[in-house]
């Protein structure tokens, strides 16, 4: 399975799914048009480990919610990405059984390598 979860609206996700010439072979899922289900999200915990991996501290909400204020735990993180979609960290790209998270150059690097073989 290829597939990107992403923001269309977001200049970075669209940047790097133009870095990494993503194609027709990819499920596309815009996840403010389309909301990610109890399924997909716990299927990407799956595969990394936390829902925390999958939490983007840097959403607006996190600090206007006060939840910088709170001690989250793995079913808040769950809850909170599931309710709404600004707190997953975005893009999210699944290639075959690898996840790869965020937008560190890092994290796109190796997306790119393991497109590339």
């Amino acid at each position: 399975m290829k597939k990107i979860y992403y923001l269309k609206s977001c200049s970075t996700c669209q940047r790097i799914i133009k870095e990494l010439e993503l194609g027709d072979d990819f499920e596309f899922q815009n996840i403010k048009e389309e909301m990610m289900t109890e399924e997909q999200v716990d299927a990407m915990k799956a595969m990394t480990g936390s829902y925390e991996s999958l939490f983007s501290r840097r959403a607006m909400k996190y600090r206007g919610m006060g939840l910088n204020e709170m001690t989250l735990e793995e079913a808040d993180y769950r809850k909170y990405i599931l309710e709404e979609y600004t707190f997953l960290k975005r893009p999210v790209i699944i290639i075959d059984n690898q996840i790869f998270v965020g937008n560190s150059k890092k994290v796109v690097a190796a997306a790119k390598a393991t497109l590339n073989g």
